[in-house]
Parts: structure tokens; sequence; C-alpha cells
């Protein structure tokens, strides 16, 4: 009996160390909702959405929870007209496998058909305030991740794409990178389509709300090094000629950013591809930004 106490003394000794990391580690994380992993759907209650609930998709790191202590950066990354949070995973699954590489948090809200704008026709949607404050505080809150714009991003695709710069830009203390794959960078040309007049009543009524709602007129007010940008369209994509714009009035303002093209339309076989060099630019992004913090 005394060897058999004197055992278990000794275990207790030598495990003592380790459990009490194990607390402190456990003490010191905050936890991702238990649904929210390995990725699944979280609700978010909302001011400013319909029906005062929306969805997102969270993709966290595999070793998010193994890793108590570690701080994540953030991708936004916003679907395209008539999507729902879940299209990005359901046609790219590899997203899991780049958050694992890159050890980044990618989430996917439902802006249902808002454009990603505060709506001017129905003032109580506003999509704009839900993505870049709302949310941004939600997520920052229930995971662990690193509190900055110098580790946050935005993107998405055609509808996204346009949400993403209209939220990257307007908000650079939130996001300090944005960018857009196949986006509607433009929506004048396009004044019947994709329920844009819901948000801001019909562009023969309403020039000045239309010409103050969209991407490219945006640029007068940016200044060199205030973002870090990326845009990236097809050349057969019904997108391309605004995008060409945008870019060219980008470097007419002297405003730094990446512009890519590629064959290709406006399709998931296009975006698939599209996404793994947004991701790696926002990647670069985090990894300088950590770099300049341990100097």
């Amino acid at each position: 009996m005394k060897k058999l106490s004197a055992i278990l003394a000794l275990s207790l000794a030598l495990f003592a160390p380790v459990l009490a990391v194990a607390q402190q580690s456990r003490a010191s994380s905050v936890k991702a909702p238990s649904n929210a992993l390995h990725p699944n759907t979280v609700t978010v209650k909302s001011k400013n959405v319909d029906n005062g609930y929306t969805k997102i998709v969270a993709i966290v790191p595999k070793d998010y929870e193994e890793n108590a202590n570690a701080r994540y950066p953030v991708v936004y990354l916003l679907h395209g007209y008539g999507d729902n949070e879940q299209k990005w995973i359901k046609e790219k699954p590899q997203l899991q496998d780049i958050s694992d590489k890159y050890g980044m948090i990618i989430i996917c809200p439902d802006g249902k058909r808002s454009w990603y704008w505060d709506s001017v026709a129905k003032p109580e949607l506003k999509y704009e305030t839900f993505i870049s404050k709302e949310l941004v505080d939600f997520v920052d809150s229930h995971y662990r991740t690193l509190k900055s714009p110098k580790f946050r991003a935005i993107t998405g695709l055609s509808m996204g794409g346009h949400g993403a710069l209209w939220n990257g830009l307007r908000h650079p203390d939130v996001f300090g990178a944005c960018g857009s794959m196949s986006g509607g960078v433009d929506i004048r040309p396009f004044p019947k389509q994709w329920s844009m007049e819901q948000s801001l009543g019909s562009y023969e009524k309403n020039k000045d709300v239309w010409d103050a709602h969209t991407v490219v007129n945006l640029v007068d007010s940016l200044k060199p090094g205030q973002s870090k940008i990326i845009i990236d369209c097809g050349v057969a994509d019904f997108f391309y000629k605004v995008n060409q714009d945008l870019h060219e009035r980008l470097l007419a303002k002297k405003i730094p950013h990446d512009y890519i093209t590629r064959p290709g339309g406006h399709s998931w076989a296009y975006w698939k591809n599209a996404i793994e060099y947004q991701l790696l630019f926002f990647h670069n992004f985090f990894k300088d930004n950590a770099k300049t913090l341990q100097k």
C-alpha cells in the first residue's frame, strides 16, 4: 500500500507542471463557437440586416484548437449576386487547406443581394455597417484574431468584388488590404440588373446616388499606400472594361495596386484560380506586417 501511494505521489509530481500549463492555456484562450470549427456555419445576430440575424461560414486553421495562445489574421471573403455564405466553400473546398497552410482565418458572410452597401432606398438595411463594423466586432470577440487592419483583408467575386473594394477602400482603419475578382467596380453601365435599384433607387432619377455608390469613383479620395489592393478580372468577362478603367484611374492617381488579367470569363472556373492569387497576396501582406512588429 505504501509503495502504491509513493507511485501515485510521484505521478502527480511529474504531471503537475503539464496540468498547470494546460489550465493556463485554456484560461488565456478565446474560444470559437463550438459549431464554428473545420469549417461550419455560425449564426450572427445583427441590427443591420434582414430578419435581425445572418449566417457566416468560418474556416479556421487545423491547429487553431491546439495552439491555444496563437492569434490569426483574417480574410473576409464575399460571395456574388444570388449566392450565400455557403457558396465559396462548396465551390472551393480547398479553402480549408489554404487556411491551414497560411495560418489565416477565412470568414464568408451571407450578404444576400445587398451589394454590401448601406441601402439608400431601404435605410434599415445596412450591409456596409454590418460588414465593416458589426461582423468584424463579432469575429474579433469570438475568435483569436490579430485585431489590427494590418492583419485584416477583404475580397470577393462579382457583386462581392464591388463590396470588398467598397468596404475596404472606405474603411482602411478596419481592412488594411482589399481585393476584387471580376468585380462590378462600376455599377452605372448596368442600371437595370442585379436588384441594384432596390438599394439605390432608379438610375434615371438618382444618378448622383449611383455616382456616389460606385467603386471607381472612390479613386479620387485615395492616398498612395492607404490600402494594399489587388484586382483580378478575365479578359472575356462582361466586367472587364470597368475593371480596366479602374486600373487606369488608379495608375493616373499613382495608387499602388496589383492588377491581374488572364483568359477567362465570369465563371467559377476563373474564380477558383483567382482566389489562390488573392490569398497569397494577403498572406504576404500579413507576413510583411508581422516582420515589422518583430523589429
